[in-house]
């Protein structure tokens, strides 16, 4: 409880800290690695029924995922994610998206050290690189790992990747910076990604993750540092430079879960961002030059060991400011400084299927703009 205070004040570092290295849920297992001479066939859909507060209830085949891969060799592989949103495509999101969200090869040289290279996930935080619906609690993705954290974050570039022995392994990678145009106050950096087409690489960035596995706890350090001016050279401005750091851990023993995630995104120059951007549009964009989000969530089994499918409980609260620190002379959106209750169940015929349901209780710091309540109906699967 002592905790949960701290982290409702803000204060909630090091008492996050304390869940992460207590663990959260261990991570499902990927699909099996691609064999050699033997294409790889996998994939994952999920479907929601989404009902909002003064909203008309909403049903919506949001992803239908297909991942393909092939083993040139046992040194030499290949592997890929196809991916459909909203299951029809009329002019891009939010009315439909197709996109690759993975392609790469990976080149095995050395148990310590392999190079990859392609379209790659950006290893920061839990959900971005293992977004799979069996293998996280609720219908939608975390709100940390939605609104902080631009999940699903992927770029195309070329890195390093390896097991360091005792549990450790690292992900490293050399990829296009962020568009510091397109960020946002709501949405943070999100729209500043490029997504691999056609990217700029004039503002190059650095992203890198270490992880420890060891007995059900998987724990995580990942950051993320580039410029992201390219989008304003017209503009004599300081070149933004934008910094991510992320903690995650996940623990599971027995019938019970926890898991917690903290993440923050530093943007450098962002008064100046702000003012140019204004000049241009005639409104500011209200960018803060510091974003924060963290969760922490418990989950039980309760079905009884006697069932061959699984009943799972659980219980998240999540804080996430896009406006969490201010440049000089800007002042924060409160209806943007909000925090989250989720509590649901997920149902387990077979542990790649899962039925889902959840009920969302939003809220933020203005006294005029009230965050609406959600229930959340669906079902995700993967083979």
């Amino acid at each position: 409880m002592i905790t949960l205070i701290k982290f409702v004040d803000w204060k909630f570092q090091a008492a996050l800290l304390a869940v992460l290295l207590a663990g959260t849920a261990a991570q499902a297992q990927p699909a099996a690695p691609p064999r050699e001479g033997v294409p790889t066939l996998s994939g994952y859909m999920e479907v929601h029924l989404n009902k909002v507060e003064d909203l008309p209830t909403a049903v919506d085949f949001h992803r239908f995922v297909l991942m393909i891969g092939h083993g040139f060799s046992d040194r030499l592989k290949f592997w890929s994610e196809v991916e459909v949103e909203h299951a029809f495509v009329e002019g891009g999101e939010p009315t439909g998206e197709v996109a690759v969200e993975q392609a790469y090869v990976d080149l095995m040289i050395h148990r310590r050290l392999n190079l990859r290279a392609g379209m790659v996930l950006v290893p920061v935080g839990i959900q971005n690189e293992r977004h799979e619906p069996p293998t996280f609690n609720g219908v939608e993705r975390t709100f940390v790992d939605s609104v902080i954290v631009p999940t699903t974050w992927r770029d195309t570039g070329v890195g390093l990747f390896g097991d360091l022995g005792r549990g450790f392994s690292y992900r490293a990678y050399v990829l296009p910076g962020l568009n510091a145009a397109e960020f946002s106050a709501d949405e943070g950096i999100a729209g500043g990604r490029q997504q691999g087409s056609r990217a700029d690489a004039s503002d190059p960035a650095v992203t890198g993750r270490l992880e420890f596995r060891r007995a059900g706890l998987t724990a995580g350090a990942s950051m993320w540092r580039g410029g992201s001016g390219f989008g304003l050279i017209r503009l004599d401005i300081e070149t933004p430079t934008v910094g991510v750091s992320s903690l995650d851990a996940r623990y599971r023993r027995g019938r019970h879960e926890l898991r917690g995630q903290w993440s923050m995104v530093n943007i450098g120059a962002a008064a100046d961002l702000n003012r140019a951007l204004q000049s241009q549009s005639g409104n500011s964009p209200n960018i803060a030059s510091r974003l924060m989000g963290a969760y922490a969530e418990a989950a039980t089994r309760v079905s009884p060991n006697a069932w061959a499918h699984e009943v799972v409980v659980f219980g998240r609260y999540e804080k996430f400011d896009t406006q969490n620190k201010m440049p000089d002379g800007f002042l924060p959106l409160e209806e943007l400084q909000r925090s989250a209750w989720v509590a649901g169940a997920t149902y387990y015929p077979d542990p790649d299927v899962a039925f889902k349901v959840d009920f969302v209780r939003e809220r933020n710091k203005s006294s005029v703009v009230q965050a609406p309540w959600q229930i959340n109906v669906g079902v995700g699967w993967w083979f």
